[in-house]
């Protein structure tokens, strides 16, 4: 009994210390590029990577609103799910929009080549060609926009999809 309770305080001890974060790290021939609060992708980057690059630049800089961009229609306003959905879906990398919980499950498991979605229950973000984007945890308004700035990620799952 006193074994368990010793292990048990040892899980609660170290329950919060995960050190997961996100960090920038520019790789030649793998890292997009920044241009004016937009991403250029790299050269030879998978037609996928380019469409998703292409869809995150046409909402970067939209306005913030909770249960944003989970229409079937054109949003102007998109939460951290919302984006997120529109950017895999116009790449033609998911159905139908999701609540960033259910991103937990997305694809596979572990960070992809080209794409990365880190999740957990209350907010998802993408890496895509190896810069974050993100409707938080940067110094501009909230809302769906390209950054190079590192963030804390515990309690987040990373996933990607299948080939990227």
């Amino acid at each position: 009994m006193l074994r368990l309770l010793a292990f048990l305080a040892l899980i609660l001890a170290t329950a919060g210390c995960s050190s997961l974060r996100y960090e920038y790290h520019y790789v030649p021939g793998k890292t997009g590029t920044m241009d004016n609060g937009h991403l250029v992708a790299p050269e030879g980057a998978p037609d996928r990577v380019q469409a998703a690059v292409a869809a995150a630049n046409s909402i970067a800089g939209s306005a913030y609103e909770y249960g944003g961009g989970h229409g079937s229609g054109e949003s102007h306003t998109f939460d951290c799910s919302g984006a997120t959905s529109y950017v895999l879906r116009t790449a033609g990398l998911l159905g139908e929009s999701m609540p960033s919980k259910a991103f937990r499950r997305y694809g596979s498991s572990g960070p992809g080549q080209w794409i990365s979605v880190w999740a957990k229950n209350g907010h998802v973000f993408l890496v895509i060609a190896g810069v974050r984007f993100d409707t938080g945890w940067h110094p501009d308004p909230e809302g769906p926009q390209w950054t190079i700035r590192s963030r804390p990620a515990s309690g987040y799952v990373i996933r990607h999809p299948g080939g990227l």
